[in-house]
């Protein structure tokens, strides 16, 4: 058993790793230490599930930390589990890259135009305890981690839900990390399903072609910053590493691994090691996915595990995902919505786009995508949406352009929108030719596809006013405020004022019907205007 270093400190290091993290989120009051034994295999993720399914708002989501951990034949482990602990809000998310919840967007921004590349150092925490050769093989392998079932009665194993898998393209040796889920099959053996368009797959590809395995590490727990850039859809090329820099603001720090020519981040809690066979394929799942449905089983590839590295006292990380919101939509949405936005404003220049919105209710963030502009030409809402849809294969089905004054994020004001301010025979764009992405209905392929059937479409809707509307229907902002300070002044219940909560021109309101409204209020009898 090899032993490195002990952990770099916050001050030399920069950055949070995760130890830095859940403090941060405990002086936040955003953390849940559960101190009374959890069964990880059908109480964890449950538990956790409530605060999603249960009504509660997204400010009182938390992050969870189980201290005491059984299974089901009722082994105890000694290493805690993080569940929600890295997405589970966004403001938990916010904690995790060091600042508000409304500076979120601007930061990701920041971070995509200003990467940086991370640094290689000579050791680090995350290896600490190295277990390969004859001491993996007399070991547990993966099966030393409590490692939870995410669906309890529906998937068929445990699952590695934030491990984000590092490997290189064989020809440009460019790297790439990205989040795929990891089917526990044995001790020396994680499935990995990588869907068409994914990067990973890419270079599994390359590989089979050059009758290679593909070298991949497992890396579980690293520094926020490093899980919040590995699940962005940056174009084939990017280093997201690089990205996590950016966010971070300075390199991240990279250890070598053990048995394979990659590197990893030197403060993660715990990487695995190993390669993914291309003359090979298993079986992998079932598993409920981020689209809402159980993931039937498939034929994908599979990590032969070759070394562990971890911390000394590591602890797990679990993200919830299936019916959204959970971590998985979270933790993409508060990156996706910048990325998209930067995209379309900056790379396009179609200054009219305010904001995109993914929406996340039961429908998966990546499907529904709403985006806010400022008096747009009829042409900018169109190059907008489709642009929009263009973007990534795998985001995007039903795209809407709506108003200023329409809260993309509120779907009650999205329909709103759509009801009114759209005609569909005129307004209504269908994009044929697209790839089916990830969501039913699903292809039993017999091994792993590059590409899928070109039989998806996406549904384009502008919602923009085109001509003058009548006012909103509320009464105007000055009463409405006014009333508000009564309702307080009476101690009635606290008020969160969700748009439209005051009446506005639309701009079919002339200056006699203004005229007449205001004598209204100062007690005119009716038809006392000249």
């Amino acid at each position: 058993m090899a032993k490195s270093p002990q952990r770099v400190k916050r001050a030399e290091r920069g950055y949070a790793d995760l130890r830095d993290h859940i403090e941060a989120l405990e002086r936040a009051g955003l953390l849940v230490r559960v101190r009374r034994e959890i069964n990880k295999d059908t109480e964890m993720h449950p538990l956790v599930r409530w605060q999603y399914r249960g009504g509660l708002p997204e400010k009182d989501w938390r992050g969870f930390l189980f201290e005491k951990v059984t299974d089901v034949s009722g082994r105890r482990y000694d290493i805690p589990v993080g569940v929600g602990i890295m997405a589970g809000s966004k403001y938990i998310c916010a904690v995790g890259i060091n600042c508000r919840p409304e500076e979120i967007a601007a930061k990701w921004e920041h971070a995509f135009r200003n990467a940086i590349a991370p640094v290689l150092v000579k050791s680090g925490a995350v290896q600490e305890v190295i277990q390969k050769g004859e001491e993996l093989e007399r070991g547990e392998g993966v099966l030393q981690f409590p490692i939870p079932i995410s669906t309890p009665g529906f998937d068929g194993a445990p699952f590695i839900t934030a491990g984000h898998w590092v490997t290189k393209d064989p020809q440009t040796g460019i790297r790439n990390m990205g989040n795929y889920r990891g089917h526990v099959k044995a001790k020396d053996r994680v499935g990995i399903f990588c869907s068409p368009g994914q990067h990973i797959l890419n270079h599994w590809n390359q590989c089979k072609e050059r009758k290679m395995p593909l070298e991949a590490a497992i890396v579980v727990g690293p520094p926020p910053v490093v899980s919040y850039a590995a699940v962005q859809k940056v174009p084939y090329g990017v280093d997201e590493l690089a990205v996590a820099g950016g966010l971070a603001g300075e390199p991240i720090r990279l250890v070598k691994c053990q048995t394979v020519d990659l590197e990893v981040p030197a403060d993660a809690e715990i990487v695995i090691e190993g390669r993914l066979s291309t003359e090979f394929v298993e079986p992998e799942g079932p598993f409920g996915e981020s689209h809402g449905y159980m993931h039937p089983r498939m034929l994908s590839p599979y990590l032969e595990i070759s070394c562990i590295t971890r911390k000394r006292n590591p602890i797990l990380v679990s993200w919830t995902s299936q019916v959204t919101p959970s971590e998985s939509s979270i933790i993409k949405r508060v990156g996706y919505e910048p990325l998209f936005l930067s995209f379309l404003k900056k790379d396009l220049g179609i200054k009219s786009v305010l904001k995109v919105a993914m929406h996340e209710p039961l429908t998966n963030l990546r499907n529904v995508v709403v985006i806010q502009m400022k008096k747009p030409a009829e042409a900018e809402s169109w190059r907008a949406l489709t642009a929009a849809a263009a973007f990534h294969p795998g985001v995007g089905k039903f795209l809407v352009a709506v108003d200023e004054d329409i809260d993309p994020w509120d779907m009650d004001m999205v329909m709103w929108a759509i009801t009114f301010r759209s005609t569909p025979h005129r307004d209504v764009q269908i994009l044929k030719g697209r790839e089916r992405w990830h969501g039913p209905p699903f292809n039993r392929e017999d091994q792993p596809a590059e590409t899928r059937a070109a039989d998806e479409s996406a549904l384009l809707i502008n919602a923009i006013l085109r001509q003058p509307f009548p006012p909103v229907s509320l009464p105007k902002r000055e009463y409405m405020e006014r009333a508000k300070a009564i309702w307080e002044e009476l101690g009635l219940a606290p008020l969160s004022p969700k748009p439209p909560w005051y009446g506005y021109s639309l701009g079919d309101w002339d200056e006699e019907l203004e005229e007449e409204a205001r004598l209204a209020v100062q007690g005119s009898p009716p038809g006392s205007l000249p």
